[in-house]
């Protein structure tokens, strides 16, 4: 149980360590960092980023590698974040009218942050929106 707690608690620092390094890839690229590690009812977001006209939800996996990372969130992952965006969004009326997307950076050792622009969408037909 102690090696359980112990396993844990490193997950947890790397996982703030990546979202650290991501969020700062984030700013060095322009983004502007609205929150981090929001957590609702319905899931969390690692990082809320705005650049410009546009605010991205921003999911981080750091991995042995890329494929690993690119394959780490699934599908109902995805749907759970987006829920989770809507409600941030809808208790935000000054972002109403501002464009949105999901994100992800990789973290992959050895090498620059990975920053993947729109990388999922909501299947609005399978959702009901």
């Amino acid at each position: 149980m102690a090696r359980a707690r112990r396993d844990r608690k490193r997950a947890e620092t790397r996982g703030r360590r990546a979202e650290q390094l991501a969020a700062l890839w984030l700013q060095l690229k322009g983004y502007r960092i609205l929150a981090r590690r929001v957590r609702l009812s319905s899931g969390e977001i690692d990082l809320v980023a705005r650049r410009g006209n546009l605010v991205a939800f921003v999911e981080v996996k750091q991995r042995a590698s890329r494929l690993e990372a690119e394959t780490a969130v699934r599908p109902s992952a995805w749907r759970r974040i987006n829920r989770t965006a809507e409600t941030w969004m809808a208790s935000r009326s000054s972002l109403s009218g501002l464009d949105w997307r999901f994100d992800l950076v990789m973290i992959v050792p050895h090498h620059l942050p990975i920053h993947l622009r729109d990388t999922w969408r909501p299947d609005f037909a399978s959702t009901g929106i």
